[in-house]
Formats: structure tokens, C-alpha cells, sequence
């Protein structure tokens, strides 16, 4: 498995520990809102792993 796919699963993973501890209780409120808007889980896991992919990139910089 390549560096990208592994790091790609961990963010997810951060993603869905998140939905699941509901902590920040941000991200479950923006998943919701996004799902009715019509995205699909995949895609709405995606987008706020983007944002947590920017908020670790400002910690580490």
C-alpha cells in the first residue's frame, strides 16, 4: 500500500472517530447539514477530512 492510500485511511479514521465520539460536535453537525444536502457519506467524510488535513498541517507548520 502506498504512503498516500495509508495516510488517505488514517484521515478517514480521524474522520469517523470523530462522528463517533461526537467530538468536535462541529463535525457531526456539518456531516448532517451535508447529507442533506444531498452528498453521500463518502463524499462528505472526504471534505471534512480535507479540513482536518489542514488544521493538522497548521499545527505542524
Amino acid at each position: 500500500m502506498e504512503d498516500n492510500e495509508i495516510l488517505g485511511e488514517q484521515i478517514l479514521e480521524i474522520v469517523q472517530n470523530q462522528l463517533k465520539a461526537n467530538d468536535p460536535p462541529e463535525t457531526r453537525l456539518t456531516f448532517d447539514r451535508l447529507k442533506e444536502d444531498g452528498y453521500s457519506e463518502n463524499q462528505i467524510e472526504q471534505m471534512i477530512g480535507s479540513c482536518v488535513i489542514v488544521e493538522i498541517y497548521d499545527v505542524l507548520k
